[in-house]
């Protein structure tokens, strides 16, 4: 399978062309900078660390899309938008990690869907879908005596917040309660904010240091306390899970997929 990385000189980036490479079945067929980064040029197989390919990165998208059967991307949301109308042009699978779009955004990678295979997820490691699965559970299970709170650390680089992560355990602690999350998000608090409401589901956002991605989905009741936690320390967790999507979206048709549809849970 030919797949490519969008953004392929950031250190998500690197990650994908490793696990690309690494894959049985699936070879590096290009990989894309914004015109004028300085990595335009520069052998794919140099950045990666894994040997050179002879295929350098480009700044024509439109081109790298075309000659992939798969695109791997983990850019910003307006780069994304850009792709998935590409890969709705071409018929491709377009595999999303970015996050922090917003409802328009997410309006037209749906429309998009309709021509590509697109399987999008805050987060592509197995543990992480497993953990919004048990908290899906937890939620309906235990109802609103338990006060939900999701805290989520990373790395101070990281420009969007909540994570897409913390969202997508919002939505499904949400989903278990048969409620919305646009109605019952509490995402930041400051000052005298007064009691908290029954049924809030609440934020909380740390960043510091070289923290890969750190999520924890407190229950909090009267007298005791459930805590669901998941602990990423390694970057190649999400892009073995990008590189397992693109692998199970060939041949789908096309429509909007999570990375719950490719684990089957």
């Amino acid at each position: 399978m030919k797949i490519a990385v969008m953004g392929a000189a950031g250190r998500m980036g690197r990650e994908l062309l490793r696990a690309i490479a690494a894959t049985p079945g699936c070879e590096i067929s290009g990989g894309t900078e914004p015109k004028g980064a300085p990595a335009v040029g520069q052998d794919l197989g140099d950045l990666a660390g894994t040997g050179r390919l002879g295929i350098a990165v480009s700044d024509d998208a439109a081109a790298v899309i075309a000659a992939s059967d798969a695109i791997l991307d983990f850019t910003t949301p307006a780069a994304t938008l850009a792709f998935a109308k590409l890969a709705a042009e071409h018929g491709k699978v377009h595999v999303i990690g970015t996050t922090g779009f917003d409802a328009s955004a997410d309006a037209a990678i749906q429309d998009a869907a309709r021509h590509a295979t697109i399987i999008k997820a805050g987060n592509m490691s197995l543990g992480v879908n497993l953990l919004a699965a048990l908290t899906k559970r937890v939620a309906a299970a235990l109802g609103q005596d338990f006060d939900i709170e999701i805290v989520e650390m990373h790395h101070r680089l990281k420009v969007d917040a909540p994570s897409g992560t913390a969202l997508m355990l919002g939505r499904a602690a949400a989903d278990g309660r048969g409620v919305s999350l646009d109605e019952k998000s509490v995402r930041s608090r400051d000052g005298h904010t007064g009691a908290r409401k029954v049924g809030d589901i609440g934020f909380a956002t740390l960043r510091g240091g070289s923290v890969v991605g750190d999520h924890t989905v407190i229950f909090a009741g009267d007298g005791e306390r459930i805590e669901l936690t998941h602990l990423a320390a390694d970057r190649g967790i999400f892009a073995r899970g990008a590189v397992k999507a693109a692998m199970w979206g060939k041949g789908r048709a096309p429509g909007l997929y999570a990375m719950t549809d490719v684990l089957g849970i």
